[in-house]
């Protein structure tokens, strides 16, 4: 006697063989989407701007500080200076007993922001340039601040006047 053969648990097994296999995705598939979302990730940080801003932007900075320096010469009638150092720049203005400090906000003494390094050619490691009452200054400065492998270039002319060069 032959027993019948049953098709119906073989078709399920099938079915059930076949459902596993759609269910997950291939190493390739896996692969291809981790390379997608790197690509992505990447392409949103090279996109972020620095969190310390441009360098181009600190040199227009320090450059309209000091053309309101010039124009406060002329205006007050005394002699102002500008004095630069690795770690910062700061105002002075002229009295009857020597050069003080400016403490209002915009000449207050400034700090570079991190990672710049101006080059300074006085062999103390300080310049400085004073702008008489007529806004002339007693000598011309050129003033180059490095950070990384950015450059800017402020010059300050022997009239006063003050260019940022990127």
């Amino acid at each position: 006697m032959s027993t019948p053969i049953s098709t119906t648990g073989s078709r399920a097994a099938r079915s059930a063989r076949s459902i596993v296999a759609q269910a997950g995705f291939t190493i390739v598939e896996l692969m291809v989407v981790i390379t997608i979302i790197g690509l992505a990730s990447a392409a949103v940080v090279l996109a972020m701007p620095d969190p310390r801003g441009r360098l181009d932007n600190d040199a227009a900075r320090f450059a309209a500080r000091v053309r309101a320096a010039h124009d406060l010469a002329i205006v007050e009638g005394r002699s102002i200076s500008v004095w630069v150092t690795d770690v910062g720049y700061g105002f002075d203005l002229r009295a009857a007993e020597g050069w003080s400090p400016i403490a209002e906000r915009p000449f207050r003494v400034a700090r570079w922001q991190e990672g710049i390094r101006p080059s300074i050619s006085s062999p103390d490691g300080r310049a400085r340039v004073i702008f008489d009452s007529t806004g002339l200054s007693n000598v011309p400065m050129e003033l180059e601040l490095n950070r990384g492998d950015e450059r800017a270039h402020v010059s300050i002319g022997n009239d006063g006047s003050v260019v940022v060069h990127g």
